[in-house]
């Protein structure tokens, strides 16, 4: 039996409508100084963390959170016996702390990433450096956000 165009767009209708319910998320809208803190031990486990090596690069005052530029840079030969082996990324109040993980070697000529990032509000950015010697070395920085990202709910 042909479909008729009014059973054909109630179909549509209807499955429009079923497309657009919200998905409700469990996630924090805010990450909290304590998940920082879970989130760079889950990395550094009980290491001491040193100042000083790292070098980031973000601008202090941002007018819109939603595209950011950032270049994390750490003081190494990047030779064979002493090179970076990651640089991690790290944010006070974004819905998940930890922003990036990047994983470098001897090879890789120097110890450098750059990226685009999302701040949800003002907050700290932490950059850290493990080097070949399994030292973990630092850098902090506070960040003022005129526009806010990532505050819209995750469908």
């Amino acid at each position: 039996m042909p479909t008729t165009r009014r059973q054909f767009l109630n179909l549509a209708g209807s499955v429009t409508v079923a497309g657009t319910l919200p998905i409700v998320t469990l996630r924090p809208l805010e990450a909290t100084p304590a998940m920082l803190t879970a989130a760079i031990r889950n990395v550094v486990g009980e290491a001491p963390v040193r100042s000083g090596k790292v070098k980031l690069d973000i601008p202090p005052l941002v007018e819109n959170g939603n595209t950011v530029p950032l270049t994390v840079s750490v003081a190494s030969p990047m030779t064979a016996d002493d090179y970076v082996k990651s640089i991690h990324v790290f944010n006070e109040k974004n819905p998940q702390p930890n922003i990036g993980n990047f994983h470098l070697g001897p090879s890789s000529g120097r110890a450098q990433i750059s990226t685009r990032i999302r701040l949800a509000d003002t907050q700290k950015v932490v950059a850290i450096a493990r080097l070949s010697d399994d030292t973990f070395w630092q850098v902090t920085t506070e960040i003022v956000v005129t526009l806010a990202a990532c505050t819209e709910e995750m469908n």
